[in-house]
């Protein structure tokens, strides 16, 4: 799985959370690309997954481009708190899609930090109304399977149950399809 979106939307935070790891509240860049793997278990299988936290400054799409060519999931972030952030979220599934060698993989679309929405005004924030239509849009220009679920690093809300659904995602495609 790739972990994509602008800098500092969360994405190793939600690595690390789902990992079982604690937070970190400073801001450390992530430098061209880091992972983190875990196994987990699924009725018949067990998964090694391989998460590829890739660096979202500019500059390194060409250390980025690598990674794409080989995921069987992409998991898009952006944070609530930073429309540029979501303005930017069909620029990051453009760049996944030029790399790609084969058709999109499962997708997740994670609206991170949203346990900051209490905290911000409302004109400000990026509405639940308009990460699902987005992931609509995307889902129905592309056809393939994609989820969007609102999640926090922090309280670590959805953050497990994604994952996981992704997972799911990822074994019905590349491996029932096979067996079927």
């Amino acid at each position: 799985m790739v972990l994509i979106g602008d800098p500092a939307v969360g994405k190793t935070s939600l690595r690390r959370k789902y990992l079982g790891q604690s937070f970190v509240h400073s801001h450390l860049a992530t430098i061209g690309v880091d992972f983190a793997q875990k196994y987990v278990f699924m009725p018949g299988y067990r998964i090694r997954l391989v998460l590829w936290d890739l660096a979202g400054q500019q500059g390194y799409e060409s250390v980025r481009r690598h990674y794409y060519q080989g995921c069987s999931a992409i998991v898009l972030v952006y944070a609530v708190d930073d429309r540029r952030s979501f303005d930017s979220s069909s620029k990051w599934l453009v760049e996944a899609h030029k790399y790609m060698k084969h058709s999109f993989p499962p997708v997740a679309i994670l609206a991170n930090k949203v346990d900051l929405r209490d905290h911000i005004p409302k004109e400000e924030l990026v509405s639940t109304e308009e990460g699902e239509a987005f992931t609509e849009t995307f889902k129905e220009k592309l056809g393939v399977q994609v989820i969007y679920r609102e999640t926090s690093a922090l309280s670590g809300e959805n953050v497990l149950e994604v994952f996981n659904t992704l997972t799911k995602n990822v074994v019905d495609t590349y491996f029932c399809s096979r067996h079927k």
